[in-house]
This record gives C-alpha cells, sequence and structure tokens, in this order.
C-alpha cells in the first residue's frame, strides 16, 4: 500500500498546501458526544438523509421547516401514535416533497428509532457506543433494521449526525485502488467492504486521524480538481464530503 502520507502530500499541492487542505477536513468528530443527541434530531437526520437521496438537496433544504411541521417534529413516539390517515394525508402536502415511499419510511424508522431507544437509551448513545473500528458493521445494522438506509445513504447519516464516518465516493474508492487496496470499482461485497474497513483503521492507527479525515484525504488526492472554495462551500452546506 501506497503510504497515507504520500497521498496526503498529492492532497495538499493539488489544494495549495497543507493550510489550504486542513481548511477543508472540517472538525474532528466526536462519537462519544451522539450520546447527548435526542431521538427527534436522529429521526430528522435519518429523514433528511433519504429524502435527499437522488433529489435536489437544496430543495429539501428550502422546505425543511416545512418537514418539521408536518412530521410533527420527528418525535418517534407521537408519530407512532398517528393514526393512518395521518400518514395518508402527508402523500398530499405542499409542505414537503410528497414521495410515498419515504413518507412511509418515516414512519417505518420512527418504530426503529424508538425501539433502539428503548433498549439503549437513546438511539444517539447506541451510536455513541457503536466501535469506532466497525463502521461496515454499523452500516449493515442501519440497513438491516432501518428503512430505505441501505448503500451510502447509512454513512451520509452517521456524517450529519457527527459520527467518525467515512464515504465510499467513486473518487474516495478510486484512490484506494490507486493506492494498491484490491477491491472492485463498486465495492460491494463483504470481502472487499472489510479491505476498506480494515485499511481505515490502519491508517487511522498510522497518523491518528479520523477517518472522516482520511475519507476527504483520500477524495480530494485524486479525480477533478474543483476549487477550494467551492468545496468550502459544498462541505458547510451538505457536511458530506
Amino acid at each position: 500500500m501506497t503510504p497515507f502520507s504520500e497521498i496526503r502530500a498529492r492532497a495538499e499541492a493539488r489544494k495549495g498546501g497543507a493550510a489550504a487542505l486542513a481548511s477543508l477536513l472540517g472538525a474532528r468528530p466526536d462519537n462519544a458526544a451522539l450520546a447527548g443527541v435526542p431521538d427527534d434530531r436522529v429521526l430528522a437526520a435519518i429523514a433528511q438523509r433519504i429524502f435527499a437521496a437522488g433529489f435536489v438537496w437544496s430543495v429539501i433544504e428550502s422546505k425543511w421547516p416545512g418537514f418539521e411541521e408536518a412530521f410533527l417534529g420527528f418525535e418517534p413516539k407521537r408519530l407512532l401514535f398517528q393514526p393512518d390517515d395521518f400518514w395518508h394525508d402527508l402523500a398530499s402536502d405542499a409542505r414537503i416533497v410528497r414521495n410515498p415511499q419515504n413518507i412511509r419510511a418515516v414512519r417505518d424508522n420512527a418504530a426503529f428509532v424508538a425501539r433502539v431507544s428503548d433498549e439503549h437509551g437513546g438511539f444517539g448513545r447506541f451510536l455513541s457506543r457503536w466501535p469506532a473500528d466497525d463502521q461496515i458493521g454499523l452500516m449493515a445494522y442501519l440497513a438491516r433494521n432501518g428503512s430505505r438506509l441501505g448503500g451510502n445513504t447509512g454513512p451520509f447519516l452517521l456524517r450529519s449526525l457527527g459520527w467518525d464516518a467515512f464515504i465510499l465516493w467513486s473518487d474516495v474508492v478510486a484512490a484506494l485502488r490507486d493506492a494498491g487496496l484490491d477491491i472492485a470499482r463498486n465495492p460491494t461485497s463483504k470481502k472487499d467492504l472489510a479491505r476498506i474497513q480494515a485499511q481505515f483503521n490502519a491508517w487511522a492507527a498510522e497518523t491518528g486521524l479520523p477517518r472522516l479525515h482520511i475519507s476527504r484525504i483520500l477524495a480530494l488526492s485524486i479525480g477533478a480538481n474543483n476549487p477550494v472554495e467551492e468545496l468550502r462551500t459544498r462541505a458547510a452546506r451538505r457536511n458530506v464530503r
């Protein structure tokens, strides 16, 4: 494998130096801090990620106050008390993006969040206790037990909540392959995902960097070399780069 120091040096050269690269990495995540995140904010983040998937993010962002109103502040147990008519009416509610599948997913995920919260004393506390070196396991858990949380939606969710997550953007995968990791161009097999997790863990131990920063450095070291200001704006708005 290519030493991570070489990958970082390449990213620094592409972005105009160490300071410019550092400005794109964001704050260091703190998984333990998620213990204090209330369940309604977890469910709100889940809904944002689901509705934003394959959609124009700016539309979701502009309509978000309406989402908060329509979904009763995303309080899981309050939503679970609502009758079928409540959910049926949301499909014609102009305050939100009227996607019946995503609306059903919010209902299903309200039950998921409530169940995990009851078992662990809060969904945020559950996330805070999940081992940082097993993101792949957490992604599988979210996909298996939640609704529409598979693929990259799970990592997007984790990162938006502040969990130390890497995201397998095409540039990240390309950088991993370029560094010598034997994975497919579209790594979805258990073997490939295990190799990716092991490599992130090795680089985290080697560098002391959080996996979020490693992920961003990988993405910035290869592929399209977008302007720094554009990347800063994107990261500030979406917190997923």
